[in-house]
């Protein structure tokens, strides 16, 4: 079989140089320019196989050098170079770099014989001692390192590309859930053991190579047992339910809360091998006294005291040796505040001014009566979020002054009780709703 390699220098073609008597194709690889070779070869034998190389014309000549781990400097002239044409040739010495000089030109290049460093893989098996962050993985076979020398003597290792490929669990933020991905990895040499962090899933690990083997079809595998997984990790989210009062008092944090009552849903995501589950909820960061245990996976919490507290899920696989943590939500309820105004015009201007509303924030108990001047209830609310209109029974009141009555608590544990008067002013009756004065 002849198989002929062009080698090039930026887009000029340079040479070509060609390979007879093998029987299966040749590997061919262009190494990083600080080497200073044009290229390298991989034969998958070199017995009775012949390299040549084809000179620009055939009066050129052409001078051949072979060198080894000392470098090109010092290259010896290979003797006995069979010369046809343009073409000169010579017998593959394998594992050598070749310098070939034709005029000012040079081509540099290392040959590889494969059978040197043929690859068989017996086995990889599961070390008996595992931790939670990594599996040691043991394996049984051969495979030399491909070691070759650059023109300056500098020795590298040719990549075999090894392969190891097993499963794991990762997150995907967008979904919200644990994704079942598999996980290659690559190595230039084949190890006698290999470390990986832990998967997340029960898995078998596969061991294949190398890139030689493959470019020639014959890629050779060898499998784990089942791996069954005992590390854990955690993925969680806070959603604090929103509101939209109004009258109620914003508190601008970048932390969850503000002002009570808040209720926030914390859901956590534990991976497969979490068996052991639990939110906790504590008034410092370090979690030194839990206030609340709550073992599921979704919580939710209506938090109605004034305070900072911290939540966070913890995860515990089946043996308790292996745990994850969330990350820490911090939760900070504002105190209360309650402020009630004295003057209101239903029907002014529509959407002006045209309900009565207290102003408050953290407030988690709340009761208003309001009551004309004689002592008739004109309505009552348990929200502070609400109001009166300034209606009783479907219709207007008259203008004049009226009274409410206020008993409420904050998270803070402060307690309201207010009295005060309403005025209604700037009534202006448009015939559309009528009006009363209720005297009894």
């Amino acid at each position: 079989m002849l198989i002929v390699s062009t080698l090039c220098v930026g887009d000029k073609v340079h040479a070509q140089v060609a390979f007879s008597g093998n029987t299966l194709p040749v590997y061919s690889e262009k190494p990083a320019a600080s080497t200073g070779l044009n290229n390298i070869y991989v034969l998958d034998h070199c017995d009775g196989v012949t390299m040549s190389y084809t000179a620009s014309n055939a009066q050129a000549e052409v001078t051949w050098y072979k060198y080894g781990n000392q470098g090109g400097g010092y290259a010896e002239e290979i003797s006995g170079v069979a010369k046809d044409g343009a073409v000169t040739s010579i017998a593959v010495i394998p594992n050598s770099g070749y310098i070939i000089e034709e005029g000012t030109n040079r081509t540099y290049v290392w040959v590889v014989n494969y059978m040197d460093y043929y690859l068989d893989l017996e086995s990889i098996s599961l070390d008996a001692e595992q931790d939670c962050g990594t599996v040691m993985l043991n394996v049984a076979g051969s495979g030399a390192d491909i070691n070759y020398y650059t023109i300056t003597g500098v020795p590298k290792k040719f990549d075999r590309e090894m392969r190891l490929t097993y499963n794991t669990l990762e997150w995907n933020d967008d979904e919200h859930r644990w994704n079942e991905k598999q996980v290659e990895e690559s190595y230039d040499v084949l190890k006698p053991s290999i470390s990986v962090a832990a998967p997340f899933c029960d898995t078998q690990f596969t061991l294949s190579g190398d890139k030689l083997l493959r470019f020639w079809d014959n890629e050779i595998y060898v499998e784990s047992n089942t791996y069954f997984t005992k590390s854990v990790a955690v993925e969680s989210i806070a959603a604090q339910e929103e509101r939209d009062n109004s009258n109620e008092k914003k508190v601008e944090s970048e932390s969850l809360g503000g002002s009570a009552p808040v209720t926030i849903t914390f859901t956590a995501y534990p991976t497969d091998a979490v068996v052991h589950k639990e939110w906790q909820m504590a008034r410092d960061a370090e979690f030194n006294d839990i206030m609340l245990r709550k073992n599921e996976d979704e919580v939710t919490n209506t938090f109605t005291d004034a305070g900072t507290f911290y939540w966070r899920y913890i995860g515990t696989n089946a043996e308790g040796d292996c745990s994850a943590e969330s990350e820490t939500y911090t939760v900070s309820i504002g105190t209360s505040s309650l402020e009630c105004p004295n003057v209101f015009s239903p029907t002014s201007t529509e959407g002006v001014n045209d309900e009565w509303k207290v102003s408050y924030k953290s407030i988690v108990e709340f009761q208003c009566y309001i009551f004309n001047k004689w002592g008739v209830k004109m309505c009552e609310f348990s929200d502070p979020s609400q109001g009166w209109d300034g209606k009783y029974k479907g219709k207007y009141v008259k203008t004049g002054t009226y009274y409410y009555v206020i008993q409420a608590r904050g998270a803070d544990g402060r307690k309201y009780n207010l009295k005060g008067d309403i005025n209604i002013i700037n009534y202006r009756n448009n015939g559309t709703s009528g009006s009363s004065e209720v005297t009894e």
